[in-house]
């Protein structure tokens, strides 16, 4: 119950966060917070994609966090896998968004079996 509550307020925590600076940045041009965004902007500008047309990738991947974790607590049989991708994809966002991705990996690898996805 610990692991399942946990990944829950992982997941509510990253998928809000990212859903809530997706719409800002779509409404207001601009990330919440500072004028630069996080490290993870320069990745992405790295490949030639502006940071601040990606609004809509954080709102998908905030919404794919809730229906990632709501498989997983209501037993669906996609549920692991659907949050572990998530996670996965999630990794390029720098310094929290990883650091919530890595933890989430890592209860779902250590506790697969207790979670029913043996």
């Amino acid at each position: 119950m610990v692991v399942k509550i946990s990944l829950l307020l992982l997941a509510l925590l990253n998928g809000g966060w990212m859903l809530f600076d997706g719409m800002h940045v779509m409404r207001k041009g601009k990330y919440f917070g500072p004028e630069e965004p996080g490290i993870w902007s320069k990745l992405v500008a790295s490949f030639g994609i502006n940071p601040f047309s990606m609004g809509p990738v954080f709102v998908a991947l905030g919404l794919f966090w809730f229906v990632s974790v709501a498989a997983l607590l209501t037993s669906m049989s996609w549920g692991w896998l659907a949050l572990m991708v998530v996670a996965i994809a999630t990794l390029w966002y720098v310094k929290v968004g990883t650091a919530i991705s890595i933890i989430v990996m890592a209860l779902l690898l250590i506790f697969k079996q207790s979670l029913g996805y043996a």
